[in-house]
């Protein structure tokens, strides 16, 4: 009987590989997809916070346009998306700098 409960353990490779291998998984998925996530998600907070008059943006929607004035009470940007068309649009839907992806 202590014969079949030995073999089975030994055949299972034992608790500790187990814990080993799930503790790799998510040091894996840590570095490869919620890390890099998090850097452009500050990046993307750094550059909504830096927002200035002049700049040419791209919004949420896709939008391309210049912001005309910075809200800084209610959180919220003026953009002219073209001649004599302003649009007020929250300051968390604006996601790039419109200049630096044309030179792309």
């Amino acid at each position: 009987m202590t014969n079949v409960i030995l073999a089975a353990q030994s055949a299972q490779g034992g608790g500790y590989s187990m814990i080993i291998m799930m503790v790799a998984i998510f040091a894996i998925m840590y570095f490869f997809m919620i890390r890099p996530q998090q850097k452009k998600q500050k990046e993307i907070r750094n550059f909504q916070n830096s927002l200035s008059e002049g700049m040419r943006i791209i919004t949420a929607g896709g939008m391309y346009g210049t912001i005309k004035k910075v809200n800084i009470e209610d959180g919220s940007v003026d953009v002219e998306i073209s001649k004599g068309v302003v649009i007020n649009v929250d300051k968390n839907y604006v996601f790039a700098n419109a200049a630096a992806q044309q030179t792309k």
